[in-house]
């Protein structure tokens, strides 16, 4: 029964996902394509067998990064298939894996649009990056007798609350996984409370990722055009928090000759920062303007994607973004591995314990606010020793997390070793 609520609801919203993606494309165009694939509808492919991974974004596509490449090596003989749910996920698996994977869109959570796609590519293992809970697909899986592993699993105190309110189709779906591989120990402890039952803590698949040589070359290159200044990143922006940063940015920039790097987490926004900075009497310069940054800019916009290790490998200081409001913070680990000393704001629910850790070992400062943050900005800019700490501590916190891919994997090898039933023709 409260599938078939759930499964009612999806169908009613139906003319309203097709609105959406018409919005959506306003600002993204990329919204417009492979619409067919979003109802169930996908075109031939050759019959291999396939490990399919559904990264939902962005932040999920990286995630999978060393477990792809640890797959390739494991099963060379199979197919891997990404679903994603989002223009800008897409794009990131093409940066990343190339022709190596092939990849759609996940069809909507309707049970004909789940059974024809798994009959079409008849996974032999499906991958749930983080916390993708969709119930007709879930129970899809294992009517068809497709083993189902919700990997790298996170779930904040915030979100286990509002699964809470729909109790027992969470249960439900929890637990028809085949596997749960745990971020951490909270983590664990929350999903099993919600209805998982086989559970095990692998840690977190972001610790494994080794930042890319051509990122690191190219962080030499933007350090070149940065010229002999400081420079300060805010990394992963969202809406709102540019404007803060901004606004305290420019009470004391009169007096400052560093460089403030902004790289907004969307790419829709690039303009709408740009014209934010010069509303504010920045000096603005583009990343896209492949120029020297000159001596007169002060704030930069890295209007591209995928180059986050090089941005973070490039500058003196790194603030996380969507941590100053309530976004739950983006992904501290990266800078943390390349050995930036990095300020977080209080909003970390998403990485609520590496960032408690990191703050713990010393390679994170936490920030209440947009004037904190500034203060804690130009306090490391001329403390290169306190930089130097920070960073190496950082380094070492991330390094000491590793191991996350080889127990994922296990876990894998543990559940194709077991017999699978043939999916239907």
């Amino acid at each position: 029964m409260p599938r078939l609520i759930y499964t009612l609801v999806i169908i009613a919203l139906l003319p309203w996902a097709i609105v959406h993606l018409l919005w959506r494309a306003r600002r993204q165009p990329e919204y417009l394509h492979h619409w067919g694939e979003r109802f169930g509808l996908f075109v031939a492919t050759q019959s291999l067998p396939t490990i399919w991974i559904h990264a939902v974004s962005v932040g999920e596509t990286r995630a999978a990064q060393p477990l792809v490449t640890a797959l390739r090596v494991k099963y060379p003989n199979d197919r891997i298939l990404f679903t994603h749910m989002t223009p800008t996920g897409r794009a990131t698996s093409v940066d990343l894996y190339g022709d190596a994977v092939e990849r759609i869109y996940l069809p909507y959570d309707t049970p004909w649009a789940m059974r024809h796609f798994l009959r079409h590519f008849q996974p032999r293992i499906g991958i749930i990056m983080e916390t993708e809970l969709w119930p007709n697909l879930v129970a899809q899986c294992r009517s068809a007798g497709v083993p189902l592993l919700l990997a790298n699993a996170r779930l904040s105190d915030r979100s286990a609350a509002r699964y809470t309110q729909f109790a027992a189709l969470t249960r439900l779906t929890l637990g028809a996984l085949t596997y749960v591989g745990a971020q951490s120990a909270g983590d664990a402890e929350r999903l099993r409370a919600l209805g998982a039952t086989t559970l095990t803590v692998t840690g977190n698949l972001k610790f494994d990722i080794d930042p890319p040589a051509d990122q690191l070359t190219l962080a030499d290159a933007f350090r070149t055009r940065f010229g002999h200044r400081p420079v300060w990143l805010a990394a992963s922006t969202r809406e709102g928090e540019e404007t803060l940063i901004l606004d305290a940015w420019r009470k004391v920039d009169g007096g400052s000759t560093a460089l403030l790097v902004i790289v907004p987490r969307h790419p829709q926004r690039f303009d709408t920062v740009v014209r934010l900075a010069v509303e504010r009497g920045f000096s603005v310069q583009r990343r896209s303007d492949e120029k020297p940054v000159a001596t007169e800019t002060t704030v930069l916009i890295g209007d591209s994607m995928g180059e986050m290790f090089a941005w973070y490998a490039a500058v003196d200081v790194a603030f996380i973004g969507g941590s100053l409001l309530e976004y739950g913070s983006q992904n501290l680990i990266e800078a943390c591995a390349v050995g930036v000393p990095v300020l977080i704001g209080p909003s970390t629910y998403n990485f609520s314990e590496a960032a408690r850790e990191a703050k713990r070992a010393g390679a994170a400062l936490g920030v209440r606010d947009a004037d904190e943050l500034i203060e804690q900005v130009r306090k490391l800019l001329v403390n290169a020793s306190q930089r130097q700490n920070m960073g190496a501590t950082g380094r070492a916190f991330a390094q000491q997390h590793r191991g996350a891919t080889q127990r994922t994997l296990a876990l894998i090898e543990t559940t194709l070793s077991e017999n699978q039933s043939p999916l239907p023709s």
